[in-house]
C-alpha cells in the first residue's frame, strides 16, 4: 500500500514537472523581409514596416511581446539558415552554405567549394535536445535541409523532408491553412495529455510563386498603392499567411496555453529583390546577398515573462534560438554552439544577457542568381559591418548605426577599424574551418554569361 502511494506521488510529481515546462512554438516564414509586414520593426524608423501590406495578426503578436529590430538570419538563403537555426552553429562551420549545387561555369572567376547538401545525422538539433527533456516535437511545412526525414533530427511528428514543393492537396494558398490545421491538431493532442511540446511551423509563404485567395486579392485591389510596396498579389499572399498565424494564436489561447507558451516569429532570410516581390528599402540588397536586405529579418518573441509591446535593439541572430529554447526548457546548451540565449533580453533584462561570441559571421562562397548573389563573407561587430568580395578581395565597411542602407563605405576613412575587422574575420573563418572558393582553373574572362530570366512569380491559387 505504501509502495502504491509512493509510486502515485512520484508519478504525480513527474507529470506536474512536465506540465510546468513551457511550450515553444516557432513560426519560421520563408523570404519575408524586414519590412515585409505592417509591424514597425524599429519604433524610431517609420520605414521599418510596409506601406502597403497588412498583417494585423503579426502586429498583435508584436504588441503582446518583444520585437527585435536588429535580428539576423544565419544566412541569406533558406537551407543554410534552417540548418544553423536547428543546430545553433553557423553555416560556415556546418559547411552548409547554399541550397544550390550547379557546376562551376567558365565565366566565374572562382570555383565554389563542395558544400554539404544534407544535415549530417550526428548533428545535434534543438528538437533532439528538447526530446531528451520530455518534450513532444513536431515540424510542419518546409524542411529543405536534405533527404533525411525530420525524425532523424528529433521530430516526433512531421510532414516529411519537403523542399519548396508543397503537398499535392493544398488547404489554402501555399498550404497556409493546412499547415495551421495540422499544427492545431498537434497542440490539442499535447494539451490533452499535458505534455510539453516544441512545434516548428515552417511556412512555404511568402516564397514565390505567388499564391493568394481571390478574396484577399480583391481587398488589396481596392487599396491605394504604397511608394515602396504596391504588388496586389504579394500583399494578398502575405495577408493570407497572417490570417493563418492568427488562427494558430487563437487556438493556443482557446486551450488556455498562452500563459505557458513561448511564440517566436522569424524569417529564414530577407526578401527577394525581384520586381514583383518585396522591396527591402531602406535596407540594401535582398535575398542571396550579405547586405542588410539579405540577412536582417523580423523577429518577435511572446511569452510568459516577455513584457508586452517591448523592443530590443541588441543585435541577435537565428543561431541564438538553440540556446534560448534550451534555457526556457531548463537544459544546458552544448558548449560548441555559436549563439547565446536571448531569454534575458526577452524578459527585458539586458544586464543578464551574456554574448559568448560577439562577432556574427556570414559566409557565402558561391554564385547565385543575380549580380549581388556572389561569393562574399561578412562579419558584424557591435554596429560595424565588414563585407568582403571574394572575387576581387576588396572590402566594404559600414556603420549600421548611422548608415542602415550601407551607402557610405568607410574602408578608406577608418583604416584601423577596417584592419581590425579584417583580421577578426579571417580568424573566425579559420576557427570554424570555413570552406573557401578557389581560383577557377577554367576561368575565361571573355566568356559570356547566358542565363534565362526566371519568372518573378504568378498567381495560381484562387478560391
Amino acid at each position: 500500500m505504501k509502495f502504491n502511494l509512493l509510486h502515485g506521488l512520484l508519478l504525480s510529481l513527474y507529470f506536474t514537472s512536465l506540465q510546468a515546462a513551457p511550450n515553444i512554438v516557432f513560426i519560421l516564414v520563408d523570404d519575408m523581409g524586414w519590412t515585409g509586414s505592417s509591424t514597425l520593426m524599429d519604433p524610431e524608423l517609420p520605414e521599418s514596416k510596409s506601406d502597403f501590406y497588412q498583417t494585423p495578426q503579426i502586429d498583435a503578436l508584436a504588441a503582446a511581446g518583444m520585437r527585435f529590430s536588429q535580428a539576423y538570419a544565419p544566412a541569406a538563403l533558406c537551407t543554410p539558415s534552417r540548418a544553423a537555426i536547428l543546430t545553433g552553429k553557423t553555416p560556415a562551420e556546418l559547411h552548409i552554405t547554399t541550397p544550390g549545387g550547379s557546376r562551376t561555369q567558365s565565366y566565374q572567376k572562382l570555383a565554389p567549394p563542395r558544400h554539404l547538401k544534407e544535415l549530417p545525422e550526428d548533428a545535434f538539433t534543438i528538437a533532439e535536445a528538447l526530446q531528451q527533456q520530455g518534450y513532444t516535437t513536431a515540424h510542419f511545412g518546409k524542411w529543405h535541409i536534405g533527404k533525411n526525414s525530420p525524425s532523424v533530427h528529433g521530430f516526433d511528428v512531421h510532414d516529411g523532408n519537403s523542399g519548396n514543393q508543397m503537398p499535392d492537396v493544398q488547404d489554402g494558398p501555399k498550404d497556409v491553412f493546412g499547415l495551421t490545421k495540422r499544427a492545431m491538431a498537434f497542440i490539442s493532442e499535447q494539451s490533452h495529455t499535458g505534455t510539453p511540446f516544441y512545434l516548428q511551423l515552417s511556412h512555404y509563404a511568402v516564397h514565390s510563386p505567388i499564391e493568394a485567395l481571390a478574396t484577399s486579392r480583391a481587398k488589396f485591389a481596392q487599396m491605394p498603392a504604397g511608394s515602396r510596396h504596391n504588388d496586389i498579389d504579394y500583399a494578398a499572399m502575405t495577408y493570407d499567411l497572417d490570417n493563418s498565424i492568427g488562427q494558430l494564436l487563437q487556438h493556443i489561447e482557446s486551450l488556455g496555453l498562452s500563459k505557458n507558451t513561448y511564440v517566436v516569429f522569424m524569417s529564414d532570410n530577407g526578401a527577394s529583390s525581384k520586381p514583383r516581390e518585396s522591396r527591402n528599402s531602406p535596407l540594401n540588397g535582398g535575398k542571396g546577398s550579405l547586405y542588410e536586405g539579405g540577412i536582417r529579418v523580423p523577429l518577435i518573441i511572446r511569452g510568459p515573462d516577455v513584457p508586452s509591446n517591448s523592443h530590443c535593439a541588441q543585435a541577435v541572430t537565428g543561431c541564438d534560438l538553440f540556446s534560448t529554447f534550451s534555457e526556457w526548457a531548463g537544459i544546458d546548451t552544448p558548449a560548441d554552439t555559436d549563439g547565446s540565449s536571448l531569454a534575458a533580453l526577452a524578459r527585458n533584462d539586458a544586464s543578464g544577457f551574456k554574448r559568448a561570441q560577439r562577432v556574427f559571421l556570414f559566409h557565402y562562397p558561391h554564385y547565385g542568381l543575380g549580380p549581388r548573389q556572389k561569393p562574399q563573407s561578412a562579419i558584424i561587430m557591435e554596429h560595424y559591418k565588414l563585407i568582403k568580395d571574394l572575387e576581387s578581395e576588396s572590402y566594404q565597411l559600414f556603420d549600421l548605426s548611422s548608415d542602415l542602407s550601407e551607402s557610405d563605405n568607410l574602408i578608406q576613412k577608418m583604416p584601423e577599424k577596417a584592419a581590425q575587422m579584417i583580421q577578426t574575420m579571417e580568424a573566425r573563418l579559420r576557427l570554424v574551418d570555413a570552406q573557401q572558393a578557389l581560383p577557377n582553373p577554367n576561368y575565361d574572362p571573355d566568356a559570356i554569361q547566358t542565363r534565362s530570366s526566371s519568372q518573378a512569380g504568378f498567381l495560381r491559387f484562387k478560391k
